[in-house]
């Protein structure tokens, strides 16, 4: 009769053990396209913040990988989370044209996978593959409407280009030009990418200054390379406000230049708004709960006159 009653207690406490480990937190893995790009740092900590919001035994664990900007360590990246079963993927991607096989092998998979700030260049997503990004048509819009109304519908212009591989820099890009389309007295003086950085941005816009060339407002993708342009400008001596200069983030960095009179403008991407969509609609998918597959978080124009409000 005892063997039976151990048998017993041994199967009840591996029942209590299973029970334990499906009411455990979700296991999501993120990959990121980059870990030094300032806004995705701010997404990154959002999102972070965000799983550790939920009540103990219900909520999101996070496994961050950088990609390193690279395409093929991004697919291993979410290969390798496939092989530890985790029960989400997010993916902010390095390349939007190249996010087919990422989609093809987390479908397979039957795992729930979530892209976030990025949106893949594919028109239709499958089922169980979400989007939450903001609308870079519409960042692109706001601020080259500002910039073209304060240069009184005429100059030149030099855009500050993101990262070639990424659809918001086409896409912002696009935006621009939409409003510049309108003003036949705008001309594009020059375009090139300074791939989201501080330190190109700040070197194009030297070199152009170094060329004799002249503009009157620079069009930047993000606030990084528009806060590099403030300090070419300001090293070349030239008065702070002289040259019009946008942004696109509202990062703290970019706030603080509009404040000072650096930045002319910026537009705010709402970095927590993408987290915290992201989080809970992995977290959704993996409990199986119905989400919006397409979500847009909005952006918003910074302006010396309403900057206080974003800090």
């Amino acid at each position: 009769m005892k063997t039976p009653i151990r048998f017993t207690a041994l199967a009840l406490s591996l029942l209590l053990a299973s029970g334990v480990a499906t009411a455990a937190d979700l296991k999501v893995g993120v990959s990121m396209s980059a870990f030094d790009d300032t806004f995705l740092t701010y997404l990154r900590e959002d999102m972070d913040k965000q799983a550790k919001s939920y009540p103990k035994g219900d909520g999101v664990q996070l496994q961050f990988e950088d990609a390193r900007a690279d395409v093929v360590k991004q697919l291993s990246q979410v290969e390798n989370f496939i092989s530890q079963k985790v029960d989400a993927i997010i993916v902010n991607p390095v390349d939007t044209a190249s996010t087919a096989r990422i989609i093809k092998s987390a479908t397979d998979a039957g795992i729930p996978l979530v892209f976030v700030n990025r949106r893949p260049d594919q028109k239709d997503l499958p089922k169980d593959v979400v989007a939450v990004v903001s609308d870079d048509l519409e960042a692109g819009r706001l601020q080259m409407q500002y910039l073209a109304d304060k240069m009184g519908g005429k100059g030149k212009v030099v855009i500050l280009l993101g990262d070639l591989a990424n659809n918001a820099t086409t896409n912002r890009t696009k935006g621009v030009k939409e409003v510049l389309a309108k003003y036949p007295n705008i001309k594009i003086e020059q375009e090139q990418s300074g791939i989201w950085l501080r330190d190109k941005g700040m070197t194009l816009v030297n070199d152009w200054l170094t060329q004799g060339r002249e503009f009157d407002a620079v069009v930047a993708n993000n606030d990084e390379m528009a806060i590099g342009a403030a300090m070419a400008l300001k090293a070349a001596g030239t008065k702070a406000g002289s040259v019009l200069i946008g942004g696109v983030d509202g990062t703290p960095d970019g706030l603080n230049a509009i404040a000072k009179g650096e930045l002319a403008v910026s537009v705010f991407q709402d970095a927590n708004g993408q987290a915290v969509g992201s989080v809970e609609a992995a977290r959704k998918m993996a409990k199986h709960e119905s989400v919006e597959q397409n979500v847009i978080i909005p952006f918003k124009l910074i302006t010396p006159d309403n900057v206080k409000d974003f800090k």
